[in-house]
């Protein structure tokens, strides 16, 4: 591929799939917890019964949700919760679905658990070997391009991954993290299993695999989780990143980032597993900086990845609008 500074290549989320251009959003984001934050304790999405509370495993919408009017999707599945507040619903079956790229947010979350870096840090070294180096210009996925031999920061190489969905990044890193890819899933199955995530199954890496299927509720789940991690917010709100040695800058495939306070977080598409978008934004709500977390899984299943990835963002689009409406006045209610 021919280096140019700000070439932005085509590129898929999944088998088929498009990049989105975004508006630029720093990359240091600092969020503020109010009362009952989460990254201080642990829990998943709600469920749709059960009484109010803080989103756990189990436990359901909270009180105020009954004052809202959200657009849900009329397909597919969806899933939202704000800190310090709770679950505001889940809506349509949850029956485990394909979520190709959003994959990557478990890809991500196991390797900062078992490679911690502090916010703004580099991380650990790592090498790319030849296979990553080979796969970098394929014609049937979403690829970022590294060079066999030299040695990357684990910071960049997330961001390669999380930022324009680098399918053999994400392979490269399970390799490194796990020496083969077949370990890692293991560990990202356990990891999956340890955050109640009971409808999740990972059979791959980089999401590639229709049979890798989950729940609007269950990536809710690893949402929170891996919000807690300062290094993981700040990839996630990487508007663009270059492949150093290429000349190549990718920009974010979420063309939601920097509008209406969203930070995050990850997009996937596919024509199996349609259009797949879990967003994080910030939103004053009760006198505190509030984290509201949400989940859309497969819209226009079946279709193009555009399209499908089209529908994602619209309907994230309009949950969070009217979050923004709303929110804050049926909070000064409850």
């Amino acid at each position: 591929m021919p280096a140019a500074p700000t070439v932005t290549p085509s590129a898929k989320s999944c088998v088929r799939s498009r990049r989105s251009v975004l508006v630029p959003l720093t990359a240091a984001v600092v969020l503020a917890a109010g009362t009952g934050g989460w990254y201080a304790v642990g829990g998943s999405g709600g469920s749709t019964n059960g009484p109010g509370g803080d989103g756990g495993p189990g436990e359901g919408v909270a009180p105020l949700a009954r004052s809202l009017h959200l657009p849900w999707p009329r397909e597919g599945q969806a899933s939202v919760a704000v800190e310090g507040i709770g679950s505001l619903g889940t809506r349509g079956g949850q029956k485990p679905v394909p979520i190709a790229s959003v994959t990557k947010v478990m890809t991500a979350y196991v390797i900062l658990k078992d490679h911690p870096m502090r916010a703004d840090a580099p991380g650990a070294t790592v090498v790319a070997d030849q296979r990553a180096a080979d796969e970098s210009y394929s014609s049937v996925e979403t690829t970022a391009p590294v060079l066999a031999g030299r040695k990357y920061t684990q910071r960049r190489l997330l961001e390669l991954m999380m930022v324009p969905s680098g399918n053999n990044v994400a392979r490269l890193l399970a390799r490194w993290d796990a020496g083969d890819e077949k370990a890692f899933v293991t560990k990202m199955n356990r990891t999956a299993a340890g955050l109640g995530m009971r409808a999740t199954t990972y059979t791959g890496v980089s999401g590639m695999e229709t049979s890798t299927r989950s729940t609007a509720a269950d990536q809710l789940a690893l949402a929170r989780a891996a919000m807690k991690d300062p290094a993981f917010r700040q990839i996630v709100a990487t508007a663009s990143v270059t492949a150093p040695g290429a000349g190549v800058t990718f920009r974010n495939t979420n063309k939601l980032l920097g509008h209406d306070g969203v930070i995050g977080l990850k997009t996937g598409s596919s024509t199996p597993a349609g259009g797949n978008l879990v967003w994080a934004t910030r939103q004053k709500v009760a006198g505190a900086d509030r984290l509201v977390l949400g989940v859309v899984l497969h819209q226009r299943a079946g279709t193009t990845p555009a399209e499908g990835s089209a529908a994602a963002h619209e309907a994230s689009r309009a949950l969070i609008a009217a979050l923004r409406a709303e929110l804050p006045t049926a909070a000064n209610r409850a």
